[in-house]
């Protein structure tokens, strides 16, 4: 068992090294550039459509555009954002935040990418149900169905991993650590929350999503804003230390540049899962008239997850100056930087945050998981064998330490990011294609309400 452990290390040290990593950046650096910098002109009426009212509601799909992205949000909004951010900075020290940062940014627009081609090549299942994501767009945009079964195959077994045993340890021990709650205690309530969710589908999924991944975002937001306002002074010295941290790497692991870089790339990336290919199965799911729309939706995401979710918890650790205290596992230092300005309240609001990342990752992975099996295996029985055995994973996450599984849904969950990053390069024309057809969309748009009119109606996808 240690030889498995060894190898499933090495190979996972090999699949998340540079050459992945830039391949991933330098997706989100090619789109970001053959789509006219996307994420900065159109990022205003991304976000307007986010947060408006109007919904397609006669359009093709299973949930709201909102829904969809709050699935989405569920899935990525996850330890990452508390514990990898940590990890972050104590591997490669401040300036890995910048690097965060930038690999966001870049992010955005393959995120918008992989919406794009999710929506435009979606089918319906047998019960009627849009399916969708990389495993479609590479089988029939790409022509290579042996990529979107290879891509199924990794999809459905590392949901087992990080969408679920990881975060229901994440959940178990943190209740543990801070309230004394039993491992077991956890595994049960998060088993029962799950199966109540889970099994009622997509759409049961997305209607617990939109209501509480809000809240949960609106939480942590709003313990870091206060930890921001009540230290303002701090602040500058913190963002001056990240930028200048960035391009020296004096505080890194060994004082290289390239683990500053290197942490910080690969954990935004983890965070946010841009090129990994898991979000826009659930952006498939969506009502919408046109791909670029909930493209654009989707695309936000990134915003919300790495650029200021992120950056609340990274900006925390650098202001309270508790990642130079070596003593201080990653694990932990997120808990005792809120600690240091917030007291005994602090270790309790980071809990909190964790619990509720966590559980709403569970939710957003068991989704992507299912498609991915629905793909490999088409029959209605199966899909909810999957669902079953899911539900019960999540018990045996929180009790039981699997090390070899985590370690093998860390490789299949790299390897996932190969055959999608594939499909988006090349299928890069469709999403330019795509996207001057729905800015044409827009404009059309804009003329009928300052001519009073209706609206111009496109219900195609393709």
């Amino acid at each position: 068992m240690d030889g498995i452990s060894k190898f499933l290390d090495t190979a996972g040290g090999f699949i998340w090294g540079p050459p992945l990593l830039i391949l991933l950046v330098g997706t989100g650096i090619f789109l970001t550039i053959r789509l006219g910098f996307i994420q900065i002109r159109l990022l205003p009426y991304s976000l307007k459509q986010v947060f408006s009212r109007k919904h397609n509601k006669k359009s093709e799909g299973d949930i709201t555009q909102f829904q969809a992205l709050m699935t989405a949000m569920a899935a990525t909004v996850g330890v990452g954002n508390i514990v990898g951010v940590a990890t972050a900075v104590v591997m490669g020290g401040p300036g890995a935040i910048f690097w965060m940062w930038l690999a966001g940014f870049f992010g955005m627009a393959t995120k918008y990418g992989e919406a794009i081609l999710a929506v435009k090549y979606r089918v319906k299942d047998s019960k009627g149900r849009m399916a969708g994501g990389p495993m479609y767009y590479l089988e029939h945009g790409l022509k290579q169905k042996w990529l979107g079964v290879l891509f199924a195959i990794f999809g459905a077994l590392a949901a087992f991993g990080i969408g679920n045993g990881t975060q229901s340890k994440a959940v178990a021990e943190a209740l543990n650590g801070t309230f004394n709650v039993p491992h077991w205690v956890s595994g049960i309530g998060l088993l029962i929350f799950g199966a109540l969710v889970i099994l009622g589908g997509i759409k049961s999924i997305g209607r617990v999503t939109a209501f509480f991944v809000p809240i949960m975002a609106l939480f942590y937001f709003i313990a870091g804003a206060i930890v921001m306002v009540m230290n303002f002074n701090l602040v500058p010295e913190a963002f001056a230390l990240i930028f200048s941290d960035a391009f020296t790497g004096k505080a890194a692991a060994g004082g290289a540049i390239g683990a500053v870089i290197r942490f910080g790339v690969a954990r935004g990336l983890f965070s946010n899962e841009a090129g990994l290919g898991s979000a826009p199965i659930a952006a498939a799911a969506a009502k919408t008239d046109m791909p670029g729309r909930q493209a654009l939706i989707s695309m936000t995401q990134v915003l919300f997850d790495t650029l200021i979710i992120c950056s609340i918890t990274g900006v925390t650790i650098v202001m309270s100056g508790q990642w130079q205290d070596k003593t201080i596992g990653a694990g932990s230092l997120t808990a005792a930087a809120f600690g240091e300005f917030l007291g005994g309240a602090g270790p309790i609001i980071v809990t909190i945050g964790l619990v509720f990342f966590a559980t709403s990752t569970i939710l957003g992975w068991s989704y992507y998981g299912e498609k991915c099996f629905q793909y490999l295996f088409p029959k209605e029985g199966a899909v909810i064998g999957y669902r079953i055995a899911f539900v019960a994973f999540i018990m045996v996450g929180a009790v039981v330490s699997l090390d070899i599984v985590w370690a093998l849904a860390d490789v299949l969950n790299g390897l996932m990011a190969i055959p999608n990053l594939i499909g988006l390069l090349g299928l890069s024309g469709v999403i330019v294609m795509e996207t001057k057809r729905f800015k044409n969309k827009i404009q059309e748009e804009k003329e009928a309400e300052k001519l009073g009119r209706p609206e111009p109606v496109d219900s195609t996808s393709k």
